[in-house]
């Protein structure tokens, strides 16, 4: 078994602001694995920040461990001796831990050129050899034409590329990206996605991508954690957790991410699902895999005389998989309708029923 890059084990998070008792994260337990997209998702105050800060801890936590490629940055275990990495060897540590922010964080006195010179300032390479790989850089983020330009004359993805440019100076493992495309426009938030899936797959650099956007998750990640009210609510691949979600806030995030819910919204307003007949069923279906290839919808009437309604149809990619998910009306004679469920089930399709009832 491989040892995970970062290993965040039983970590708690109190603040005590006043006298009063805020628990910002709650016993939370993730491992990433080199090479990994973890995408860490929640609504604001959910506690993934604060959770993610505590890698290279800009935030101490209270109690739990750090553990960063097997070596131990923080430990406050009950019936352990307190552990933690302080002063210059904190500061070493965390060149390996790149950070990309939301708004950027850029000096705007300083020319593009200059603000990713900046994170090599404590740098011993001589200067000439700096401005060499702040030239690869700024390539490699497509802003070798903005070096002489000041944030200010640029847009904000470009602002972000600079960002992402300067997160790279000391050659990180681990890049943290602390909602990064919150303040930009779907296609600039595309764009910027892309290139962070660029630089884990060309470069092998470890992506931790906290958002409130299961889209951004969706497009990039292969692993996810969903969090809420600082605790952990679910956690699996992205592949698992859009065909298999555990939780209804998982559910509401996909349904979001995949357009289905309004597609839900729409449809549940229709005379057909509004006037379901004695013993119908609306439902959602979702699978993917291997049933994507079945004839499932022909096997419910061969088998069972389920007659299905199609009223929604989409399938998407999801690392690599075809997944799919229909809306439908389900009609049967007494309860053939359970039993075409119970079929659906074992051929691993996620049923969820949005109105009526099993017999």
């Amino acid at each position: 078994m491989t040892t995970p890059i970062v290993s965040l084990q039983n970590i708690d998070v109190t603040f005590r602001p006043k006298g009063r008792v805020i628990h910002a994260v709650q016993n939370v337990s993730i491992d990433v694995e080199k090479g990994d997209i973890y995408g860490i998702v929640g609504y604001s105050g959910a506690g993934k920040s604060t959770l993610v800060r505590t890698v290279n801890l800009l935030q101490e936590p209270t109690a739990g461990s750090v553990i960063i490629n097997g070596e131990t940055f923080f430990s406050n275990q009950i019936g352990q001796e307190r552990t933690i990495i302080k002063g210059k060897e904190l500061k070493e540590k965390r060149r390996k831990i790149g950070m990309i922010f939301q708004h950027f964080n850029l000096l705007n006195e300083r020319t593009v050129e200059e603000n990713v010179l900046f994170a090599l300032e404590n740098s011993k390479e001589k200067e000439a050899v700096k401005k060499e790989k702040v030239a690869k850089l700024l390539d490699l983020v497509d802003l070798s034409d903005r070096a002489k330009q000041y944030p200010s004359q640029l847009s904000g993805g470009q602002k972000q590329r600079v960002a992402i440019a300067r997160a790279l100076a000391n050659d990180p493992e681990i890049l943290i990206s602390d909602e990064a495309t919150s303040a930009l426009d779907p296609k600039t938030t595309r764009q910027i996605l892309a290139l962070l899936k660029k630089l884990n797959k060309e470069y092998g650099l470890t992506v931790l991508l906290i958002t409130h956007e299961m889209e951004a998750v969706k497009e990039i990640a292969n692993k996810v954690a969903v969090m809420q009210n600082g605790q952990l609510l679910e956690k699996g691949t992205t592949l698992e957790i859009f065909t298999n979600p555990q939780t209804e806030l998982t559910k509401a995030f996909i349904e979001t991410a995949t357009n289905q819910e309004q597609a839900i919204e729409s449809i549940s307003q229709s005379e057909a699902v509004q006037n379901l007949a004695e013993g119908e069923i609306f439902a959602q279906l979702t699978y993917s895999g291997n049933a994507t290839n079945e004839p499932l919808i022909t096997s419910l009437y061969q088998h069972y005389g389920v007659v299905a309604n199609i009223l929604f149809g989409n399938v998407e990619i999801l690392q690599g998989e075809e997944v799919g998910s229909l809306l439908v009306i389900l009609s049967g004679e007494g309860n053939r309708v359970d039993e075409a469920l119970d079929f659906l089930e074992a051929q691993s399709v996620s049923v969820n029923i949005l109105k009526g009832a099993r017999a």
